[in-house]
């Protein structure tokens, strides 16, 4: 999600030792933020977190989904409040931030949902005719404590109240979010207001609880009463805390969604309608551009054929895009060495915007290499983070299935295809399909609908974990584990696996699929 070249280190420390920092990106100007949790404080939120880790999981969903729906009336009754802080310190816009809070807010609401159907649980009850002499009831439970680090481009879709805190209460379990230094003053006030809102609705003290600082955050990795970890944000970063994690006496998974080149391939029927072609130049750099370049999901590179000239007209719609800030200076300072990086591994500069000249400005640029440098290794094959994507023409079929075979796994991949007809449609999306966790035809990766079937992962160094998703209802499923009762008295079983299914969740009976049985009919119930 941010820039692999910046240390770990960098990522997620504040500028003073034992504080954070708020910083304008528009001016560099600095405020003081909040100061660091102390260690006696972080004990303390995590006793709290892990005493109340069983009542909050036994917690009926229907409960749990009223929590959610708390924390997201909050986030709406705030709005301007909350938009007008994370403009300050991301310089992202009034409207797609404002647009984000009401996204968090419906994300919350969705996820609350999704506790109540309960397919997550993933019950299953089977009786002696079916097993051959005894009764079994499985169940997913949930893991326990979630530590949550959140990611700077997305501050609320994907930060304090974002998805992977949304997800882990939803599932049942304690959230504890580490505040993201890009915008410390903003995390503060969310975790406030989060608190409350839980609070208010009934939940226990120990369901969420922010901490601030870099150490703070390696802490809550290092504690055993974490169980787990979500993270959002660079390859560097996400692979430190994945060895970390590793690292302790009893390791804890690490869902770290991190984020590479996302390629967007034009085929050759579409790249010879000239108005096609324009078309898919300018949905591209309206992609890459999004948000000054800083979505995990940005297509930074556009394979097209030979002779299309689509770097060229790439560049005509670069003319239209308005340059802007990054979201901090060490990701600023990223991109443009980045962009030098990628120029000195052989691409050639097409079109470039001119920067602000203050603060943390960047300059959109597009860039074009042949595909021979396309290499195992290669710069040119690695992300950077912000307004720069990079066009390659490909020699047929097979010089296209050759460059395909070069790239990393990634988030998403676009295939720009003449209609449902192309020829190479087919294969292009199973290709693809094979080393990403989304294919989109005809579109744009950019945007991640928060629904039933969404996947926001893929293979390694995409995400840490590619069976798992940071976004949509089978992101719950990252929080629990399987455990299987075998003829455990009635009293003794989770109430989910109880006879009458008292949560109303669906369920598997011997085999076959029941949203709801009546009470007191025996294993079937």
């Amino acid at each position: 999600m941010s820039p692999a070249a910046v240390p770990p280190a960098e990522v997620n420390r504040g500028a003073e030792p034992g504080a954070e920092v708020s910083r304008d990106p528009r001016t560099g100007a600095a405020t003081a933020g909040p100061p660091a949790t102390a260690p006696a404080e972080l004990s303390a939120l995590l006793a709290a977190a892990a005493r109340d880790a069983h009542e909050i999981a036994a917690t009926a969903p229907a409960v749990r989904a009223a929590w959610l729906t708390a924390v997201a009336d909050a986030l709406v009754e705030h709005t301007d409040e909350l938009t007008a802080l994370a403009e300050a310190e991301t310089a992202l816009g009034t409207d797609r931030l404002r647009g984000e809070v009401g996204r968090a807010a419906a994300q919350s609401r969705f996820y609350g949902s999704v506790a109540v159907e309960g397919g997550w649980l993933g019950v299953r009850i089977d009786g002696p005719a079916t097993t051959g002499s005894v009764e079994l009831r499985r169940i997913n439970r949930p893991l326990g404590p979630v530590a949550v680090f959140g990611a700077g481009n997305f501050p609320f879709a994907f930060g304090v109240a974002g998805h992977d805190t949304a997800s882990a209460l939803a599932a049942g379990c304690p959230v504890l979010v580490k505040a993201h230094p890009a915008h410390p003053l903003l995390s503060a006030r969310l975790g406030a207001l989060v608190s409350a809102a839980l609070r208010g609705a009934g939940a226990p003290a120990g369901a969420f609880a922010l901490v601030t600082g870099f150490d703070t955050g390696l802490a809550l990795v290092d504690a055993p009463e974490v169980a787990a970890v979500a993270f959002t944000g660079s390859q560097s970063g996400g692979t430190a805390l994945v060895e970390r994690a590793a690292r302790r006496p009893v390791p804890v998974p690490v869902f770290a969604e991190m984020g590479t080149v996302n390629p967007a391939v034009l085929t050759p029927a579409a790249a010879a309608d000239r108005a096609g072609l324009t078309a898919a130049a300018d949905g591209f750099t309206g992609s890459f551009t999004l948000g000054q370049g800083q979505f995990c999901t940005k297509p930074g590179l556009l394979l097209a054929p030979a002779g299309s000239g689509a770097a060229e007209a790439v560049a005509a719609a670069l003319k239209g895009v308005r340059p802007g800030w990054l979201l901090t200076e060490g990701i600023a300072e990223a991109y443009r060495r980045g962009v030098a990086d990628l120029l000195a591994a052989g691409a050639e500069r097409v079109a470039t915007v001119a920067p602000s000249e203050e603060g943390f400005a960047a300059a959109p640029t597009v860039l074009s290499a042949p595909a021979r440098a396309l290499r195992p290794g290669s710069r040119l094959l690695a992300e950077c983070f912000g307004p720069v994507a990079l066009v390659v023409e490909y020699d047929g079929t097979a010089g296209l299935r050759e460059a395909l075979d070069t790239l990393q796994p990634s988030l998403a991949a676009s295939v720009i295809s003449s209609g449902p007809a192309d020829p190479d449609l087919p294969w292009l999306v199973e290709r693809l399909a094979g080393r990403t966790g989304r294919v989109v035809v005809n579109g744009w990766p950019t945007g991640v609908a928060t629904s039933w079937a969404q996947q926001h992962g893929g293979p390694w160094p995409a995400t840490s974990r590619p069976d798992a998703t940071s976004v949509g209802a089978g992101a719950l499923d990252r929080f629990t584990r399987p455990v299987a009762y075998q003829n455990v008295p009635r009293a003794a079983l989770p109430e989910a696996l109880r006879d009458g299914n008292p949560w109303h969740v669906v369920r598997r009976l011997d085999g076959v699929p029941v949203a709801a049985a009546p009470a007191g009919t025996g294993a079937g119930a």
